[in-house]
């Protein structure tokens, strides 16, 4: 007689949903009104919320979304990349119906910018060769108008010069811990590697600004917000370039200037092996 407490023949089970591919969202996003990228409990609005609910409604199941890079409260995207497993059946959809259906189901303030294939056990943030972000600052008295919720203004002039030679000492693997949010640094390793940094004019919705431009491998939490924050310093005369190297060398976040304001910081774009991402088609 059969104990009845012994598990089902394994043919008993019914049939688990094969994971075939991975769907890859391209995203830009207004980050003003969410509390940053990851998800919070409690209802907070965040971005990684938003998509995963448009996502659910949309393929009818619950989803896993993984990001290339967490944004803190306040901060943008133009090119924010994050990658979600399909099953088999759900990689026949054509394109036209998932941009419609996210676009349809996502606030204003969060758009499609692209939509991509990937093989099975892509992640949007392990496979991930580098990340770039910019920040925008506004110097002078005229104050921004179109920039000011995506820039800082400074009401006087930056040497700008001096800032691009602080700036040289970021590049290379090193350990930014003096540039890290002290809480999210305790038990965690805090070296990266700034594969390069820029300073350049442009001008965005007709109002001219200062970009700083810095790519690297990851980033720690805030860290090009406190870098920024300690270039200005540098630019405004109050620390000599030389400064940014004694940071380094600190190790400590009470050695490096302060946090600048989160609406001058874009996220700009991700760098993927050539070929891992295939444009989805209809």
């Amino acid at each position: 007689m059969r104990d009845a407490a012994a598990p089902a023949a394994p043919d008993a089970y019914p049939e688990r949903p094969v994971l075939d591919g991975t769907l890859v969202l391209k995203v830009a996003y207004d980050g003003a009104p969410f509390s940053g990228f990851a998800e919070q409990p409690g209802g907070i609005p965040t971005v990684a919320g938003e998509l995963r609910r448009a996502l659910e409604t949309l393929l009818r199941r619950p989803v896993e979304l993984t990001c290339a890079g967490r944004t803190d409260a306040g901060v943008h995207a133009q090119a924010q990349y994050v990658s979600v497993p399909l099953l088999a059946e759900e990689l026949a959809q054509p394109r036209r119906r998932l941009v419609r259906g996210m676009t349809a189901l996502l606030p204003d303030e969060i758009a499609v910018r692209g939509l991509y294939r990937a093989p099975q056990g892509f992640s949007a943030r392990f496979d991930a060769r580098s990340r770039s972000y910019r920040y925008r600052i506004v110097t002078g008295e005229l104050q921004p108008l179109l920039l000011r919720g995506c820039a800082w203004w400074q009401r006087g002039e930056l040497d700008v010069e001096a800032m691009e030679e602080a700036a040289a000492y970021l590049v290379g693997e090193q350990d930014f811990k003096s540039f890290c949010k002290a809480s999210s640094a305790v038990g965690k390793p805090t070296c990266r590697n700034v594969l390069s940094v820029g300073f350049a004019r442009e001008e965005a919705l007709g109002e001219q600004c200062l970009a700083f431009d810095i790519t690297g491998s990851s980033f720690l939490h805030s860290m090009v917000r406190t870098i920024v924050g300690s270039l200005v310093e540098v630019g405004r005369g109050h620390r000599d370039p030389a400064w940014i190297a004694q940071v380094l060398k600190a190790r400590d976040r009470r050695a490096a200037g302060s946090c600048a304001p989160a609406r001058g910081l874009m996220f700009m774009a991700v760098d993927y092996a050539p070929g891992l991402l295939e444009p989805w088609e209809d």
